[in-house]
């Protein structure tokens, strides 16, 4: 009698036996914790490239204090920005989801 209850103390309460928030998960839907991040797998090619200057307008600032401008819905981390200003970018770095850029020159 006094264990009844107990697998549910020591599961947690969460949805459906799933960690709420924890990545991946059995079955792999798109539920909560689910990994249902499956399309960003699918992106085709970067807008940008390596060494190639662009203008941006950033758009908020991020947790790390970086600037975050999207090209084509594609994220561009700028350092040293602030949300509304808009800058020439010259891309350093090309990642699957994001790219970091520096400011060649502010306007």
């Amino acid at each position: 009698m006094g264990d009844e209850g107990g697998d549910e103390q020591r599961r947690g309460t969460s949805y459906g036996g799933r960690g709420y928030g924890r990545r991946g998960g059995r079955g792999g839907g798109s539920g909560y914790g689910g990994g249902g991040r499956r399309f960003e797998r699918d992106r085709g090619p970067a807008p940008v490239e390596e060494g190639q200057e662009v203008e941006v307008t950033v758009e908020s600032v991020g947790k790390r204090g970086d600037g975050i401008a999207r090209i084509n819905n594609f994220v561009v981390f700028v350092p040293g920005t602030n949300a509304g200003d808009k800058v020439k970018v010259r891309i350093t770095a090309v990642g699957s989801s994001f790219a970091t850029g520096e400011v060649v020159r502010g306007e």
